[in-house]
């Protein structure tokens, strides 16, 4: 089944802090409030632009959705309230807020209002790293407030940052296995990109903050990756959308429009490496699922080049019987 999502922005309207990282005009490329008209023509649009026989679900994104005026909040909901009846918000509505601003009140008023999946903008589990980066929440905050969702029926969501100011790989790797410990539907992982206008760019450029370099967040995103994969938890987003304020204004980062793709090539040749490790050099066949074909070679062949500057010339196939990441390699 085909999945729509109706993306509707509601930048940093309600949020009590200015986050370390934080510029949502260059992150989501909104900077009006919407209005409940647009909900109404967002689903007007979606209406016309062919969904048909899709799951879709209609989105408000910017995290901090619950902390907006709640007069605001309703009337943004209810303007979906006929597009929910009529079927054709078929998957509901989805939230994304902070882990502070979720209590029993707020759950019951986003469940009589069509509301079927909430992500908690956690960043870090780490008190000291969201400390350091303004976000004016606990880890605790985050473990209570996804609890509590989930003892409501929503599908919850947790997202995470890695590279942040005072942030190590080993604190983002605590992150992510604190996270499968709250069992989410699904997570986000945001390498850290820095954004002019924001506290993290004055750290950067005043020398103080040194951010990961992209391959160094390809590294540490990867082995995240693979940690949810082993836990079953959908990873439905990984690195900032390919925006144009992004691509044109970021300061440094990890930052690359194919990010999931250059992180999934490093799974495959992580395996691949491992594999070969223990036989002699040559010419072998490895073989993948058919619809990882290209992750397994690598970005312009990078994991074969690789392979064989270490003496292992490989071609790759695929299986139709294989699952994503199941590779065997023969001679």
């Amino acid at each position: 089944m085909k999945h729509a999502n109706i993306a509707v922005f509601v930048p940093h309207n309600g949020c009590p802090n200015q986050c370390s990282f934080c510029n949502q005009r260059t992150i989501s490329g909104a900077s009006k409030q919407p209005e409940p008209s647009d909900v109404a023509l967002a689903c007007e649009k979606a209406m016309q632009g062919g969904c048909e026989g899709a799951d879709v679900q209609l989105a408000f994104f910017g995290g901090s959705f619950t902390a907006i005026d709640r007069g605001y909040m309703l009337s943004l909901l209810e303007a979906a309230q006929p597009y929910i009846k009529s079927g054709f918000l078929n998957k509901g509505i989805r939230v994304s807020t902070r882990p502070d601003f979720i209590d029993d009140e707020v759950l019951s008023l986003l469940k009589e209002y069509g509301v079927r999946a909430i992500e908690l903008g956690a960043q870090s589990m780490d008190d000291s790293v969201l400390s350091l980066n303004k976000r004016g929440h606990t880890a605790q905050d985050v473990e209570n407030a996804s609890k509590l969702i989930k003892s409501y029926g929503f599908e919850l969501g947790l997202q995470m940052m890695t590279g942040l100011y005072g942030s190590a790989d080993e604190d983002s790797i605590d992150t992510a296995k604190r996270f499968i410990l709250l069992s989410p539907d699904t997570v986000r992982i945001y390498p850290t990109v820095v954004l002019p206008g924001t506290m993290l760019a004055e750290l950067y450029l005043s020398g103080e903050y040194k951010v990961p370099s992209l391959d160094e967040s390809i590294e540490l995103c990867s082995h995240l990756l693979e940690m949810f994969d082993k836990a079953g938890i959908n990873v439905i987003r990984l690195g900032l959308h390919a925006q144009q304020d992004v691509c044109e204004n970021y300061l440094a980062g990890g930052y690359h429009p194919a990010l999931r793709e250059l992180c999934e090539g490093e799974i495959y040749y992580r395996k691949m490496k491992y594999a070969l490790e223990d036989k002699p050099q040559g010419n072998y066949e490895i073989t993948v699922a058919c619809a990882e074909i290209s992750k397994a070679v690598g970005q312009k062949k990078k994991n074969i080049n690789r392979l064989s500057d270490l003496g292992y010339n490989c071609k790759v196939k695929g299986d139709l019987r294989y699952k994503r990441y199941e590779l065997t390699v023969k001679r």
